[in-house]
């Protein structure tokens, strides 16, 4: 069932969980997430990330996206992870994405703030969803997301979900982040959303699960996924020797990636 954002999301909001946000690089990574969604009876967001272009490019993977959202028994959102311009969000509503974000936050407050408000207007006039990023993802604790600008920023841009900065970090962490999870709480009883987690791989239960209930809604989550699936793939070519058929290797990785989205989304709903 292809939905907006904001419906996917309704659920997580009523009740107190977080929905899981998943990047597909390609069919393998697609039909994992999605028979994860199925088996686990939940909503999720499939993300197309621009960062991933270099695996497949968005004009070939989306219509596929949309086609599985469609034809998913669970909520489906189609969403544009981390775009990086007005044109590229523009891009992706004519696709057919039913969410966008903008990803503005290395720009100045202002710049971040009056380009996000443009994508919204475009956005919503399209019944198309729109995420904005405040804050920087990283260790930096300067770069933190400011509970008063967060208020500030969702009042004037209109955002329906805002991503945030704690101390998660992209990627496979060199040195274990030290979070700021009361800032979460902080944020959520001044700004009246959906807060999203960037950067959560490799974060303990425990540290999700307070993540969720200090007010995240939504948490994007892509590295360990991957990892499960290259891990799979190490021990199917050490177990088979010198014969390996790529057929074999794609279908040990999408059920390792499977196994390893069903266990976050009961991380994330609360209920593991």
């Amino acid at each position: 069932m292809l939905v907006s954002l904001k419906q996917a999301l309704s659920g997580a909001v009523r009740y107190g969980f977080a929905v899981g946000s998943f990047n597909a690089t390609g069919l393998e990574t697609l039909q994992a997430v999605v028979a994860a969604a199925e088996q686990a009876k939940r909503p999720i967001i499939l993300n197309y990330a621009e960062v991933h272009s270099p695996y497949v490019a968005m004009e070939e993977i989306v219509p596929i996206m949309l086609d599985y959202a469609r034809r998913t028994a669970v909520p489906v959102c189609v969403h544009l992870d981390h775009g990086s311009s007005l044109e590229a969000c523009v891009k992706a509503i004519r696709l057919g994405f039913t969410s966008v974000m903008l990803d503005a936050s290395a720009l100045p407050y202002e710049q971040n703030l009056a380009e996000t408000a443009r994508v919204v207007r475009i956005a919503h006039a399209a019944g198309v969803s729109v995420e904005a990023e405040l804050g920087s993802i990283g260790p930096d604790s300067d770069a933190y997301t400011d509970p008063d600008a967060a208020a500030a920023f969702a009042a004037q841009t209109g955002v329906d979900a805002l991503a945030i900065a704690f101390g998660t970090s992209h990627g496979v962490y060199a040195v274990k982040p030290v979070l700021d999870l009361d800032r979460v709480a902080r944020i959520r009883e001044k700004v009246d959303l959906p807060l999203v987690m960037h950067g959560g791989s490799g974060l303990s239960k425990a540290e999700f699960q307070t993540a969720v209930r200090n007010g995240i809604r939504k948490i994007n989550y892509y590295t360990y996924m991957s990892l499960a699936g290259g891990s799979a793939v190490r021990e199917l070519i050490k177990q088979s020797g010198e014969r390996v058929f790529f057929h074999d290797v794609a279908v040990r990785a999408r059920e390792a990636m499977r196994e390893d989205v069903y266990k976050a989304i009961r991380v994330f709903s609360l209920e593991d």
